[in-house]
């Protein structure tokens, strides 16, 4: 299971070959929207408080002047960009109060994920506490895998990974899943991908 961008979550169906469906829950069901027919008072406040320039819209930049890590930094250009995008269905690089409210269900599911594998609540998953994660999951990563992820996330002390940067590790790892597994026919685990056909993965993948 993890959240998809729908406030919803959703389960992967699993086969072999290093990747799997997604064994362990998340504990509890997905957030509300939002009450029937309208935006709930503490969206709109929020909204109107993240909405800086008063346009009526919200863009990564202010959404990451609102976003605060458990170690006081604001979430990284990359995790902003991501979430606005997953959420901006008109692709104006904005979104409006109803995609907000959305994207405050989506965040929220996200931290109620991460906190359910940070283990000692240090407000960053280590390698050990990573790794568990991902089994859970249904990811049968190896080792070298795990520390190669905290690694890219964390380039000065290669040791932990904040909310923002487990958050984009976990969408980009489904999004490749997914076109892995629309390539995957005979469900081994192994597929042969000519280079255009690589760089289109691995375009549609990114932001």
């Amino acid at each position: 299971m993890y959240p998809n961008p729908h406030g919803q979550y959703q389960q992967q169906g699993g086969y072999g070959g290093g990747y799997g469906g997604f064994q362990g829950g998340y504990g509890g069901g997905a957030p509300p929207m939002g009450p029937p027919g309208g935006v709930s008072p503490d969206i709109q406040q929020w909204f109107h408080t993240v909405d800086r320039d008063r346009s009526g819209k919200i863009n990564s930049h202010e959404l990451q002047s609102a976003l605060v890590n458990a170690q006081g930094k604001n979430f990284s250009d990359m995790a902003c960009q991501l979430m606005i995008g997953m959420f901006d269905h008109d692709k104006s690089g904005t979104i409006d109060i109803n995609e907000f409210q959305q994207l405050y269900s989506y965040i929220n599911q996200w931290l109620t994920v991460f906190r359910t594998y940070d283990r000692d609540n240090s407000g960053h998953i280590e390698e050990h506490e990573l790794a568990n994660a991902f089994q859970q999951m249904g990811f049968r990563f190896s080792p070298n895998f795990i520390q190669f992820l905290i690694h890219k996330s964390d380039l000065e002390a290669h040791k932990q990974m904040s909310v923002d940067q487990f958050i984009v590790a976990c969408v980009q790892i489904q999004r490749f899943t997914e076109a892995f597994r629309q390539r995957d026919n005979e469900r081994k685990g192994m597929i042969t991908l000519g280079f255009e056909d690589f760089l289109s993965v691995a375009l549609s993948c990114s932001i």
